[in-house]
């Protein structure tokens, strides 16, 4: 059967095995929630990047990969991230019912095949059993959750019998912007008995260009990479030990090191940065005989650049994507989106038009695999919007710059119900606080009161001083700043709900 007329096929495979009921496994979630923020960029920014955007729905990228699980057997959830993005993926995954993920912060990106390694650690540290899990990066798409549990599954299956399992996107177009897996049919073995397809997995390939993405697809046996997983945990650590091992000792003696602070668990710095970068699909399931693939025909994209987040969304009869406030006049073939303000265009042909409120891109379809180049030119001329968006996100709340100048700085400031930042000071500026709606809970020195709507104060320079939120409605203020610097790092935290450093 040719990969053309694969896609039916698995598809209907789906349905039946929904209908079987295979017997369920208890399966940990351990989603990759990493990111540089390069390829969706304005949109996307490396404090910010795309798994915690809404990018074809209402929820975040992270939040739809939480939801799609709905249903599944399921043990503690292990989320994989950084410093920086740990109290976004507690808060949206709490605003999407997950309640206390085990949070692995990485001292810095080694690629996936550390990542899962210390998250199966984790996984084992908290069951003492050999706990099944299915590893996802968060901020891919899917838009048919049945068939994909369907597999799922199946996977588990799988992976309580000892394999190493991939799932193999079943491919649909000559596509240059996916890696590739090549499978071979299996004749007896796992596949005896199984009412899907079980494939040995053959190797990896990297992405390939338009010729030799349609050899592939005309020669059959090719699937994009979906970088999905899954296995025991102890499994997995085994073959890493045997294929790649100063990986293993390296995430071993890190986790065993790691510091625990509520959800959060921060991997041993020195440790963890010893260990070699490398990939899951290279440093383990390439090597291991025997390691298998599913097919996987459920609406899946990996949303890596603005033409696959058009393509995601859907066009209409003339080819355009008009997401927000656009009006659009005689287009074709064009992705238009607007954050903050009206975005009008006419005549254009096979363009992407992104505006936020800092920055807008203009490109052509065809260029946008540049779309990193130009983040990294932006970032060697020390570019604030390739890090932040106007409106920055913190655990107790977000803080949005509406205008700046010499020696001043004006921001709008929310504090959600129950929060509070942190008790502070400045060295180099002074600060005006006006409420605009809610009550606000303020420390200035040594005193202590209330503020509500049209009321304000003002905190002096080199003065302790804190804004709390202790009711059950959002806080918004004005901030005025000013003074001879007003960067983010004049800051000395005293006491801090949220465990950070004094900048």
């Amino acid at each position: 059967m040719r990969i053309g007329q694969m896609g039916s096929y698995y598809a209907s495979i789906a349905k039946l095995i929904s209908s079987m009921g295979f017997t369920d496994y208890m399966i940990t979630p351990v989603l990759l929630a990493g990111g540089s923020g390069t390829r969706l960029w304005p949109l996307s920014r490396e404090l910010f990047p795309k798994q915690f955007l809404p990018l074809t729905g209402e929820k975040s990228l992270l939040q739809a990969t939480a939801t799609r699980l709905s249903g599944l057997d399921l043990a503690q959830w292990i989320v994989v991230c950084g410093e920086e993005h740990r109290f976004v993926v507690a808060e949206q995954l709490r605003v999407d019912g997950v309640e206390h993920p085990h949070i692995l912060l990485e001292p810095a990106g080694r690629d996936t095949a550390p990542a899962i390694a210390s998250a199966a650690l984790e996984a084992i540290y908290n069951n003492s059993d050999d706990p099944i899990l299915l590893v996802l990066p968060s901020d891919h798409v899917i838009t048919d959750a049945q068939a994909f549990q369907s597999v799922v599954k199946q996977g588990a299956q799988q992976a309580a019998a000892g394999q190493l399992v991939t799932f193999g996107i079943v491919p649909d177009a000559p596509a240059t912007g996916y890696g590739y897996i090549l499978a071979s049919s299996m004749e007896d073995g796992v596949n005896k008995g199984c009412e899907s397809p079980v494939l040995t997995l053959e190797c990896f390939v990297e992405k390939p260009d338009a010729s030799h993405a349609q050899q592939y697809l005309d020669a059959g046996g090719y699937f994009w990479n979906s970088g999905m997983f899954m296995f025991r945990a102890r499994d997995y650590l085994s073959r890493l030990a045997e294929h790649a091992p100063a990986i293993h000792a390296a995430c071993v003696k890190a986790h065993a090191n790691a510091y625990r602070e509520q959800d959060f668990i921060r991997l041993e710095e020195e440790a963890f940065l010893a260990s070699p970068k490398d990939s899951i699909d290279y440093a383990v399931m390439e090597k291991t005989v025997g390691a298998v693939l599913l097919p996987l025909d459920a609406g899946w994209s990996d949303l890596g650049s603005w033409d696959a987040v058009a393509e995601a969304a859907g066009a209409d009869s003339q080819g355009n994507v008009e997401q927000g406030d656009v009006v659009g006049m005689d287009n074709s073939n064009c992705l238009l989106r607007s954050e903050q303000r009206l975005v009008t265009a006419i005549g254009l042909h096979n363009q992407v038009v992104i505006e936020t409120a800092d920055a807008v891109l203009v490109a052509d379809k065809s260029q946008l695999q540049k779309v990193k180049t130009l983040v990294q030119r932006l970032k060697e001329q020390n570019r604030e919007e390739v890090s932040n968006h106007r409106k920055v996100q913190r655990p107790w709340g977000s803080y949005e710059t509406l205008a700046e100048g010499p020696q001043f700085k004006v921001k709008r400031i929310i504090v959600h119900p129950g929060q509070s930042l942190s008790l502070q000071m400045h060295n180099k500026r002074a600060e005006h606080w006006v409420v605009v709606r809610g009550v606000a809970q303020v420390t200035c020195g040594e005193a202590s009161f209330e503020l509500v709507a049209d009321q304000s104060t003002y905190i002096p320079l080199q003065t302790r001083h804190r804004l709390a939120n202790t009711s059950e409605a959002s806080l918004e203020l004005i901030e005025v700043q000013s003074g001879s610097y007003l960067g983010e790092d004049d800051i000395i935290r005293y006491d801090d709900d949220y465990g950070r450093g004094a900048a």
